[in-house]
């Protein structure tokens, strides 16, 4: 498939490494021509239009909210946000919550292995800084093993994040975003239970690098029973663009449902 469209990209706004300023190069690398840039728990500040263009590349203003569920947590994906005082108000206590919950969790790895780390506490900090920090500080341990052996969810130096309820969430997406879809369905420990609220939603994330087999034939059954949009994104951090998203016709669909972008 030849993938147009990437609504999944993280930037430095959160945990991501592109600036707005470099996606449309990076889009140019990748073939593609649209890009959604889904902050976790943030609007991007540069972003003032819910669609805009950006050196003939359609950029979308999204966000990926993580939220609380009865058996466990999900992320949903808002596009063509325009932000509402109740969403600003959430994110920015959410954003009080990650600045001191990395804070507290550098402070663990600190005092665990007598280092010193350089972390910016800022809005957008989450554990990529705190392992990242890991790996340039002198421990003897790199990026991955900072998750491995002390910031994974089952790690010693772990600091959970209080984030809305699922209701909340969708009440808060609802009234700011054109557009909401269920992220990554098959990585939830409970996918079933992910999926039994599409009927509440716009689309699900059909196209996404899940690196093993999913089930796409019950994603697209789920997606045909409740008249769902397909979206879809490589979810990068990094600067690689379009390994996974949306064909041409596909990203028709979803556009039609999205204010006309602002250049």
């Amino acid at each position: 498939m030849d993938v147009v469209a990437d609504l999944h990209i993280h930037t430095t706004a959160s945990d991501g490494r592109l600036t707005v300023p470099e996606l449309p190069a990076a889009a140019r690398r990748a073939g593609v021509d649209v890009v959604a840039v889904t902050d976790h728990d943030r609007l991007h500040p540069d972003l003032d239009a819910p669609v805009t263009t950006r050196d003939d590349v359609t950029v979308i203003h999204g966000i990926e909210l993580q939220v609380e569920t009865a058996t466990g947590r999900i992320d949903l994906l808002g596009y063509g946000i325009r932000e509402t005082p109740a969403l600003r108000a959430e994110l920015d206590r959410l954003q009080t919550d990650r600045i001191e919950r990395a804070r507290r969790m550098a402070e663990r790895v600190e005092d665990r292995l007598d280092v010193s780390l350089d972390v910016s506490f800022e809005a957008g900090v989450g554990r990529p800084h705190v392992a990242r920090a890991v790996d340039a500080s002198d421990a003897d341990c790199d990026y991955a093993g900072a998750f491995e052996r002390f910031i994974g969810d089952d790690g010693p130096c772990y600091v959970s994040r209080s984030v809305p309820s699922v209701e909340r969430g969708l009440d808060l997406l609802a009234d700011a975003a054109a557009v909401v879809s269920l992220a990554h369905p098959f990585r939830y420990a409970d996918s079933e239970a992910a999926l039994d609220l599409t009927p509440h939603l716009d689309g699900i994330e059909r196209y996404y690098p899940y690196g093993r087999p999913v089930d796409e034939a019950q994603l697209d059954a789920v997606i045909e029973r409740h008249d769902l949009l397909a979206t879809g994104g490589s979810d990068a951090h990094d600067g690689r663009l379009g390994l996974a998203g949306l064909d041409a016709s596909e990203y028709a669909r979803m556009a039609s449902r999205l204010p006309d972008a602002q250049g």
